[in-house]
């Protein structure tokens, strides 16, 4: 019997393979460049809900993922509720 991978299994290989990709992510980092490839979530606060993770913490790992260059891009802040939409670049291969 052949079982195909749950949607579950499908992000987190390919959280796992992104990180194999760059060692220097942490597995959140990884899940929220995933999250934007496959249209899961573009904004933190989605992210955060989805996936069961504090906002706070998703914050703090996006904002250094927008730290650096070419990897992620903040689209908009929304001061009130600290929400962060972001994107991948055009050309990002993750």
């Amino acid at each position: 019997m052949s079982e195909e991978p749950s949607e579950v299994d499908r992000f987190l290989a390919l959280v796992a393979a992104a990180q194999e990709g760059d060692a220097s992510l942490t597995a959140m980092q990884a899940a929220l460049l995933v999250a934007a490839k496959l249209d899961i979530a573009r904004d933190s606060r989605s992210f955060g809900r989805t996936l069961g993770i504090a906002h706070s913490l998703v914050l703090r790992e996006l904002n250094a993922l927008a730290e650096r260059e070419g990897v992620l891009e903040i689209v908009r802040r929304d001061p009130r509720t600290m929400r962060v939409h972001y994107t991948l670049p055009p050309c990002s291969s993750r």
